[in-house]
């Protein structure tokens, strides 16, 4: 079947599907045989991308049908599973972006504000090219290299030292004193000259070419036959460490010389900054270097330079306070807007997004844009018929810049946004604090249940495997799930399951086996499965950590709809949670039907407690409050350490409280201590104790 008569993926049926799938997946694997062992490919590598992005475009409608042996999980001939998997001892975390002057200028706000840096002292910055390849952590045991890994995602990796060892730059034995153990992270990649060597040889052998140095190193250091990965020549960087049994350097700057002693090669254009004016300096320099650069790069990655810094900064989310990555503009390209759909999210939310005529923009094929809401279409005043400029700025999801109005067909007409659903025809309403049109259906919406649906089963909640969007839409269309208990539900309706077309015996098996898998469920997950308007996966953790199990967050919650009673004060003072949040949670579970759909995932699942990260530390699972003013350190640091020793930080004091840290003005808070008998103790007692 060639490209031009291949049958469009929205129009396969389920059985179509499958049988494409087989069929695609047979042929791939012959071509990668042909290219990675026989080195004699038989086709050009447009076409085998195009046999490769038609298999992702099947997977991504039917997810039941992406399976770990699909060329898509795959990297040549080397599957997933051919390496062994490694637990990361401290995670290797992805970064901020920043993608102009004003975000950086924020960065180096917050990090004053949170540390109470005055606007005159210095802050140094270390910034670095931010290399485009693949990260590894490689671990050293008394100087010797005994294993290296890929990042993965980020808390398990896959086990490639024997590749990594063919690497020239990654020593054997580090040269000189190094700590017992130390993980040194960096990133591998391919020269560009390396690149156009393999290439051209590549095109001269009548193989296959390379779509660009980082696709080729990805591929080259996950080889399975290490033969292949020492005949392409990698390089690495090397500018972090993971898991280390002593300090090496009190900076970020120190470390990178340090490293550079023992025999890694750190980036020479990497340079030290006293002021913003350094860094977006920096920033340009190396933009303007970035053509002639042996290396891809994709931006500047920004570290505060003194690690003890680093370390009061600490983490927010899977990201360091403390580092940003200096993205440089995105790509752009120019479409035609051929109409603007109104889709409704699972809190009622309508968003406007942009259907394009498809469009290739950084190396992916765009045919959707985000519009955001109605007042963005108002301000860029973009049309159906216009001709517009999207762009995709990292890994985001693509938008709409601007509309090019010169070349505006005549007969376009402004855009009047929908004052009522698209979906269930109900009132679209908009609180006057908020940029966002709300369906008021509720539960007899349609497109909410099955947004509710898809966010209950998705991968931070539920993840339930190989029931992804496309099912669950089927599946609620055909009155099979209604609620998130149906699913745990559907075993009693496998017959039914078993006579819809494409699905066999061991389909419909694998999908109850992996529903029977996540009938156990963390209790931060399964707060933040429910889908309750403003708790992310942070504050829905946070409710986890502060009341422990199911039954005493449940509990609670009905206590809390009583707004003058103490639980509800409880509620408002867990650091972190405003009257807002509490609000729309309180409103959830005073809903009849939640505390229905509460009961009945009750009666099917096995909800766990909160287990506290381990913490040896005097202050683990105490509930501190904080009051007064800090004259060392600012509220959010005070509250970060505390929270990184195992506490929990509450903005008033009660017989729960276990410590007050009182400054001077503490007031009230410090009379209420007082008469409760709670141990009381100043700014410098709090920071011995905490840094013993």
């Amino acid at each position: 079947m060639t490209s031009e008569s291949r049958q469009p993926v929205e129009s396969l049926t389920p059985e179509d599907a499958r049988a494409e799938h087989a069929r695609l997946s047979d042929e791939l694997r012959a071509h990668n045989t042909a290219y990675y062992q026989d080195d004699a490919p038989v086709i050009s590598d447009a076409d085998y991308d195009a046999l490769f992005i038609h298999l992702q475009a099947i997977e991504d409608a039917f997810p039941e049908l992406r399976t770990e042996d699909s060329p898509t999980q795959k990297v040549g001939t080397a599957p997933s599973q051919g390496f062994a998997k490694v637990q990361h001892a401290v995670p290797m975390l992805s970064l901020g972006n920043a993608f102009d002057d004003e975000d950086v200028g924020e960065f180096l706000t917050r990090i004053r504000r949170f540390l109470s840096i005055a606007d005159d002292d210095t802050v140094e910055i270390v910034g670095e090219p931010k290399i485009d390849g693949l990260s590894v952590s490689l671990r050293y045991e008394n100087g010797a290299f005994v294993r290296g890994a890929t990042r993965g995602d980020g808390a398990e990796g896959e086990d490639i030292t024997a590749n990594l060892r063919t690497i020239k730059d990654i020593p054997d034995q580090l040269k000189g004193d190094a700590p017992e153990v130390i993980e040194v992270r960096g990133e591998v990649y391919l020269p560009k000259s390396a690149f156009r060597q393999l290439n051209e040889a590549q095109e001269a052998a009548g193989a296959k070419i390379f779509a660009n140095p980082r696709n080729a190193a990805a591929g080259s250091l996950r080889q399975l036959d290490t033969a292949i990965t020492a005949q392409r020549p990698l390089r690495m960087f090397a500018y972090a460490w993971g898991e280390l049994s002593a300090d090496v350097a009190d900076s970020q700057w120190g470390f990178l010389e340090t490293i550079a002693d023992w025999g890694f090669q750190t980036n020479p254009i990497a340079r030290l900054c006293h002021s913003l004016e350094d860094v977006l300096r920096l920033y340009r320099d190396i933009g303007d270097q970035r053509a002639t650069l042996d290396y891809d790069i994709d931006g500047v990655v920004y570290k505060v330079n003194r690690i003890d810094l680093q370390r009061r900064l600490g983490f927010v989310s899977r990201a360091p306070r403390w580092a940003i990555a200096h993205k440089f503009p995105a790509e752009q390209a120019t479409t035609i807007l051929n109409g603007i759909d109104i889709q409704v999210g699972r809190t009622g939310s309508l968003t406007p997004v942009a259907r394009l005529e498809p469009v290739t923009v950084g190396g992916v094929v765009v045919s959707n844009a985000t519009l955001h809401n109605e007042d963005e279409i108002a301000r860029k005043d973009v049309r159906v018929g216009d001709t517009v400029v999207i762009q995709r700025a990292g890994d985001v999801i693509p938008q709409v810049v601007h509309a090019i109005t010169e070349k505006r067909p005549k007969d376009a007409v402004a855009y009047v946004f929908s004052t009522t659903c698209p979906v269930c025809g109900s009132e679209a309403v908009r609180d006057i604090d908020e940029a966002v049109r709300r369906c008021t259906g509720g539960l007899i919406c349609s497109a909410q249940s099955v947004q509710r649906l898809k966010h209950f089963v998705s991968r931070n909640a539920f993840d339930i495997e190989g029931l992804g969007a496309r099912n669950i839409t089927a599946f609620h269309a055909d009155g099979l799930i209604v609620g998130p208990t149906d699913i745990f539900r559907l075993h009693e309706k496998r017959d039914v399951l078993l006579k819809r077309e494409g699905w066999g015996e061991q389909s419909v098996d694998n999908l109850l086996d992996a529903i029977n898998e996540r009938r156990t469920i963390e209790l931060d997950r399964f707060i933040y499965a429910l889908g309750i308007r403003q708790i992310g996966q942070a504050t829905a953790r946070l409710l986890a950590r502060t009341y422990g199990s199911i039954e005493a967050w449940r509990a609670a919650m009905a206590q809390a709809q009583d707004r003058d009673g103490e639980a509800y004060q409880d509620l408002l003072n867990i650091d972190g949670i405003g009257v807002s949040v509490a609000e729309d949670l309180l409103a959830f579970v005073h809903e009849d039907h939640n505390r229905q759909v509460l009961d009945d995932l009750g009666s099917q699942l096995e909800i766990e407690d909160f287990v506290q990260p381990d913490n040896d530390s005097a202050f683990a699972g105490k509930t501190i409050v904080f009051t007064g003013t800090l004259e060392k350190m600012t509220r959010s640091e005070a509250k970060a350490r505390a929270e990184s020793l195992g506490a929990k930080v509450s903005g008033s004091v009660s017989s729960k409280t276990d410590l007050v840290v009182a400054g001077p003005g503490a007031g009230s808070k410090a009379k209420k201590a007082t008469e409760l008998g709670i141990e009381m103790i100043d700014e410098n007692a709090w920071i011995a104790r905490s840094e013993s």
